[in-house]
């Protein structure tokens, strides 16, 4: 039994697969899910943000910031972004 979630084509668009095999593999499930479809009413949008920002402040999840740099360093932090070569979030400060 598994779920595999795919949530982005930063790697390119997933290929195509015999889905029948998913069945017989062990009831897997393969799923697609757009933000939008759970934010569509802005009351949900905040809702969510509310819970978000809830279990950050308790610690439950935590924010990782890989790099915090200068904003002068603005055309370095976009060269790293477009060549993949960051993990986490990257945060400019002024």
């Amino acid at each position: 039994h598994g779920v595999m979630v795919s949530y982005g084509n930063a790697t390119g668009a997933v290929e195509p697969f015999p889905v029948l095999e998913l069945a017989s593999r062990g009831s897997l499930f393969v799923t697609r899910p757009v933000l939008s479809d759970f934010i569509r009413e802005r009351q949900n949008l905040i809702d969510a943000a509310d819970e978000l920002f809830t279990l950050i402040s308790k610690k439950i999840i935590r924010v990782h910031l890989n790099t915090i740099m200068p904003l002068a360093d603005v055309v370095e932090a976009h060269v790293n972004l477009e060549s993949r070569s960051t993990t986490g979030s990257t945060v400019l400060k002024p």
